[in-house]
């Protein structure tokens, strides 16, 4: 295994991910495509330390939080980057999160500043007022090209907050003169990253400044491999971690350019970006990969010009299980390589991924060199517990300088995931003679069927390989007491037409049924089929199985076929 790379005891992330690419020489270099607009490093690095001396003479101390709720524009990068700077804390949230999820947040991070736009602030203003802030931030919400600092009119509901544009708070910035930041450590606090938050509130991991470092140099430098030469779109939004480090940091440190669109990631708005600027990285997810496929397939079958996604040399996945057959049929089309992984909150980014040159399809690749991982029986106490030999399925553990503290406000939690320089995941892996990692599922998510345990993404990609289904969703479901698996079905749009009348849609569940009984044991095949045009997402994109397993046992769920 590699060597952890080691960093000074004064390590601050501005200046790893920003200033130093300044004393690079690279101040005139496009940092950040938003739209036509082209902002340097040297505009970025401007802005940055305007924006700190604002919150250094509003009074705003070392590690106390800033709450960043905003689209993905340069504005999200000026904040992003001041608050390092300024030796204060970032925590990031969905600004088109329902207004209980954000006022939530505030309350939580107790934030002294909250720099989000003016609707997302209306929709929580008594949260905001109850705050005690230091700032209330306003950046107008544009799209894609706008000017994040162009005047725009304050809700009056928000007079009482006395809130500050962008604008003027990089102006009196400018005229502060604060004094010079003092240095920070490389183990003080630095962000805040979110849990996905499968039950319950989400929790935060808290993470110091080496963590993203060390994470950098081992995944994005010496794994997958990014390049001064890089353009990168993402489809998650840079409040979520996994975007924040490939769209962000990642470019950022090795003086690539980020290109950013503010709009919500629709495979339209995403082709758009990806042709307006000719990405070499993509940050990816299984789900947009199968609705790329059917976006591709509907312009040729109009008479219109096929998606020209050519300037990609590699598409990122994560957060989701990705399919063989998904896969297959999107690298058949695209042909770019598509390095699958996995990481976490806890983590901050991926610590197993397929990289250049070593591809196993259906595994989430090996481990990322600086990192160990242990594959141990469900019940195991501790990481010095016995590894369960290859093939045998049981809880993956993982060491690596980017681990997080613990989370904030959850001790409990906190001694049932991290051990030391170890966290447990509570994913559910095979560790096979090659090394290369299989997923199964989380540890909570599996079902008990007959006796038998069942992991529904088993199932989720069986189903998946049925040339008429593009997305596939299994909790578990009561028959008479006994819990049985339930999927919720999306189908290709060239197919919805199968299920359109009542005799067809019994007809297709009964094939789709068949199709897993073939494929797996008996016992694993879906007992119920739902067809729905979508079904639920978090605000990271992912499957909302929560939310599935509470329509399920209010009864709002319907029954299926």
């Amino acid at each position: 295994m590699q060597t952890a790379k080691a960093f000074p005891e004064e390590l601050n992330l501005a200046d790893y991910f920003l200033f130093d690419r300044l004393a690079e020489g690279l101040g005139e270099k496009v940092a950040v495509l938003f739209g036509e607009q082209r902002v340097t490093y040297a505009d970025v690095a401007d802005r940055v330390r305007a924006l700190r001396g604002f919150f250094a003479a509003g009074g705003v101390a070392r590690e106390e939080r800033v709450l960043i709720a905003l689209h993905d524009t340069p504005a999200y990068v000026y904040a992003f980057f001041a608050t390092l700077h300024h030796g204060a804390v970032v925590a990031m949230g969905n600004p088109d999160s329902p207004p209980d999820d954000l006022a939530y947040l505030v309350e939580y991070t107790r934030a002294s500043v909250v720099i989000t736009n003016p609707r997302a602030a209306a929709a929580i203003r008594p949260a905001l007022a109850a705050a005690g802030l230091r700032a209330l931030i306003l950046v107008p919400e544009v799209a894609t090209g706008g000017d994040v600092e162009a005047d725009f009119i304050t809700p009056p509901s928000l007079a009482a907050l006395s809130p500050v544009s962008l604008r003027d708070a990089i102006d009196n910035g400018r005229y502060s003169q604060p004094l010079p930041p003092r240095p920070t450590k490389r183990d003080d606090v630095a962000i805040w990253l979110f849990t996905s938050g499968s039950t319950g509130r989400s929790k935060a991991a808290i993470h110091t400044h080496r963590d993203f470092a060390f994470n950098t140099e081992h995944y994005a430098k010496n794994t997958v491999g990014y390049r001064p030469s890089d353009v990168t779109v993402s489809v998650p939004r840079l409040f979520f971690g996994y975007a924040t480090g490939t769209n962000l940091m990642f470019p950022f440190a090795v003086g690539a350019t980020t290109a950013l669109f503010a709009e919500r990631p629709t495979p339209e708005a995403l082709t758009a970006a990806i042709e307006r600027h000719r990405p070499t990285v993509v940050t990816n997810v299984p789900t947009m990969m199968g609705k790329l496929l059917e976006l591709d397939e509907s312009r040729a079958a109009a008479g219109k010009p096929r998606l020209d996604f050519s300037s990609v040399r590699f598409h990122l996945s994560a957060g989701e299980a990705l399919p063989p057959a998904l896969l297959l049929r999107f690298t058949e089309r695209f042909p770019a390589d598509v390095y699958d992984g996995i990481g976490s909150a806890e983590m901050f980014h991926i610590y197993c991924s397929n990289r250049p040159g070593d591809i196993k399809p259906g595994s989430l690749g090996r481990v990322v060199e600086g990192y160990q991982v242990k594959v141990l029986s469900e019940g195991a106490a501790g990481p010095g517990a016995a590894e369960l030999p290859p093939g045998e399925t049981g809880v993956m553990w993982v060491k690596g300088d980017s681990v997080a503290l613990g989370y904030f406000q959850d001790r409990d939690k906190s001694w049932a995931t991290f051990f030391g320089h170890w966290c447990r995941t509570g994913d559910l892996f095979r560790l096979d003679e090659e090394g290369y990692l299989w997923f199964s599922g989380r540890a909570d998510d599996l079902l008990k069927v007959g006796g038998i345990w069942v992991a529904p993404t088993e199932v989720e990609e069986c189903l998946m390989r049925h040339p008429a289904v593009s997305l596939a969703a299994v909790i578990g479901a009561e028959d008479e007491g006994l819990v049985k698996p339930k999927a919720y079905v999306v189908l290709r749009d060239d197919k919805r037409s199968l299920a359109a009348t009542d005799e067809g849609r019994r007809a297709l569940a009964a094939e789709l049924k068949e199709h897993v009984k073939e494929r797996l044991s008996k016992h694993k095949y879906p007992r119920w089929v739902v067809f729905t045009d979508d079904v639920p997402k978090n605000d990271r994109g992912k499957v909302d199985k929560k939310t599935l397993k509470a329509q399920e046992a209010s009864g709002e769920s319907p029954r299926g076929d």
